[in-house]
C-alpha cells in the first residue's frame, strides 16, 4: 500500500493537466529547468569564491595620504557663495 502504482501516477498526471492546462506545463517546466541551472552556476560560483578567499592574499601596500588642501579664508562664510536665484 505504501507505493504508487501506475494508476495512482496516471491520476496525478490527468489533474495537474486539467488544473494547470497542457499549454502552462511546457513553459513551466522550462522556467524550472533555467531556474536550476541558473542555482547551479550559482553555487558552483560561490564553491570557486570560498576556495580563492581561503588562500592568504599579499599585503597590499599602504596608500599615501593626499596632501593637504588649501584653506578656504575664514572671514567669508558659505551664504555668500549662492548662485543667484532665476525665476
Amino acid at each position: 500500500m505504501g507505493a504508487m502504482s501506475p494508476w495512482h501516477w496516471a491520476i496525478v498526471a490527468l489533474v495537474v493537466v486539467i488544473l494547470f492546462g497542457s499549454k502552462k506545463l511546457p513553459d513551466a517546466a522550462r522556467g524550472l529547468g533555467r531556474s536550476l541551472r541558473i542555482f547551479k552556476s550559482e553555487v558552483k560560483e560561490m564553491q570557486n569564491d570560498g576556495a580563492t578567499t581561503a588562500a592568504p592574499a599579499p599585503a597590499a601596500p599602504p596608500a599615501e595620504l593626499p596632501s593637504a588642501a588649501p584653506v578656504a579664508d575664514p572671514t567669508q562664510s558659505a551664504a555668500t557663495h549662492t548662485e543667484p536665484r532665476t525665476s
